[in-house]
């Protein structure tokens, strides 16, 4: 899905309609295996092992993380930036798309015209 680099939107700061600057939302850090919480953790520390009732570390998930369904496709996530208050403010609801892509408003969709016709092409001989 092609987005523009700018798009007129209301600023809820400014309170009224601005060019705003489109960008994308960076997925952050992801958070360590050994966090408070997880089962790798708890097994370093020695829960979940030995016989009996192992409670909350004894059982597997009822299915295992490769075999669950999972979509091929994330939402889009936008951030609007307001020049005039250099405040910035979410998209409400993202629509699913395989690839996001910011581009200016001249740019074009596939090769330029130069490339499609085979110009500037020498051959030797």
């Amino acid at each position: 899905m092609r987005f523009p680099k700018t798009a007129k939107r209301y600023c809820p700061f400014c309170r009224r309609h601005t060019e705003h600057k489109i960008s994308l939302v960076s997925s952050g850090h992801k958070r360590s295996a050994l966090k408070r919480g997880s089962i790798e953790r708890a097994r370093k520390r020695g829960r979940g092992r030995g016989f009996g009732n192992l409670g909350k570390w004894g059982s597997k998930p009822a299915i295992t993380k490769w075999k669950r369904k999972i979509k091929s496709t994330k939402k889009t996530n936008l951030l609007y930036t307001c020049p005039v208050c250099k405040k910035s403010h979410g998209q409400k609801k993202g629509k699913r798309a395989g690839k996001v892509q910011i581009e200016a408003k001249g740019e074009s969709k596939g090769k330029s015209k130069e490339e499609s016709k085979g110009g500037k092409q020498t051959k030797n001989k």
